[in-house]
């Protein structure tokens, strides 16, 4: 059995175009992937500035691209941040998120997710006050499917680390208090988990009272350490059962558009060969497919470097990489030459203040 797989845009940095998105979306549908979840960080108007409107121009090219998803057969869904809400969620911040939930109504939104994801989360009574502000858009979208992503949306230590001690009890809280048909986003052991386990998927679905949502943070590759590498190796830890155990899966997909479809294929490879599954066979199946024979050999050649090694400690590999990839004329040759010149680097001033 095979979930729902679909595309999260939900990292940081410069956010795709739309000319980009649509393209993902056309490509991947065939492989399964059936949902795309717009959520940038880059999108102020879903995060820090979330209580004002989007410009009209943007309205039009969402609308746009919400009309693309449904020809694919894709569902179409926005993330909003409604940053810190939960702290004071008054008469004002209710009226804003009126006429944000009749923003995205208008657009042709399926999938409404509410992120409380990356805030100060160590507040009295977190999970009560974001089961309000989640059941209350509930109650006013016309999107048929709801997903909530929780500040603590693993149980990753880190995220108490940078966001302050989870409340005690916070996950089965949220599991008990909120409605059995909105969804919960889990990203598993790890905010970049290296494999889901049966056992943790089972822990986790008791806790959430229903299956995760899963929200995978690989190929995703936005954070300053992570920007120095580009993540195009087949999906592994990913077996094939763990179906029976989640809802859907998504990927946060990788900064550069063309090179981020060759892992996602992998993905839906290891859900559709299960025990058959070869991640590196996967991958130089997917090499071919995205960039054809001759820039996919090349790519599978240098998987270390690309992958491995890191943007800063190439040397003169650098300057190897640009020639050999400066003489193909394709959209993922050009991706390895400004990753090179430095276009995809992340910094913590980015993450800070997105």
């Amino acid at each position: 059995m095979k979930p729902e797989l679909g595309i999260i845009e939900g990292f940081y940095g410069t956010a795709w175009d739309w000319k980009s998105r649509a393209e993902i979306v056309s490509f991947l549908a065939p492989y399964g992937y059936r949902f795309y979840l717009y959520a940038p960080k880059a999108d102020v108007f879903l995060r820090r500035q979330w209580q004002e409107q989007h410009p009209d121009i943007f309205s039009e090219q969402l609308e746009m691209f919400a009309t693309h998803c449904r020809a694919a057969g894709v569902r179409f869904g926005i993330g909003l941040s409604p940053y810190e809400l939960f702290n004071n969620f008054d008469k004002k911040s209710r009226s804003a998120l009126t006429k944000k939930l009749e923003f995205f109504d208008e657009v042709g939104v399926e999938d409404l997710a509410i992120l409380f994801d990356d805030m100060r989360g160590d507040v009295v009574d977190l999970a009560s006050r974001q089961t309000e502000i989640v059941h209350w858009a509930a109650e006013r979208t016309n999107a048929s499917r709801v997903i909530v992503c929780p500040s603590y949306y693993s149980a990753d230590p880190i995220l108490d680390r940078v966001f302050g001690n989870r409340p005690n009890g916070y996950v089965e809280d949220l599991g008990r208090l909120i409605d059995e048909k909105i969804e919960i986003f889990w990203t598993g052991e790890e905010v970049i988990s290296r494999q889901f386990s049966a056992g943790h998927l089972e822990r986790v679905s008791n806790q959430l009272r229903r299956k995760p949502f899963i929200w995978d943070n690989y190929p995703v590759n936005d954070g300053q350490r992570m920007s120095q590498f580009i993540h195009i190796r087949g999906f592994t830890g990913r077996p094939s059962t763990m179906a029976d155990h989640i809802s859907a899966h998504g990927i946060n997909p990788l900064l550069q558009t063309t090179l981020g479809k060759i892992p996602a294929i992998t993905l839906a490879d290891s859900y559709r060969l299960g025990e058959s599954y070869q991640y590196s066979e996967s991958f130089r199946q997917a090499c071919y497919a995205v960039l054809g024979n001759e820039l996919g050999e090349m790519i599978r050649e240098d998987l270390l470097t690309l992958q491995d090694i890191g943007l800063d400690r190439l040397e003169d590999k650098a300057d190897i990489l640009r020639k050999r990839y400066g003489q193909m004329d394709h959209a993922g040759a050009r991706e390895i030459i400004a990753w090179l010149d430095g276009n995809y680097r992340i910094t913590n001033l980015v993450v800070a203040t997105q």
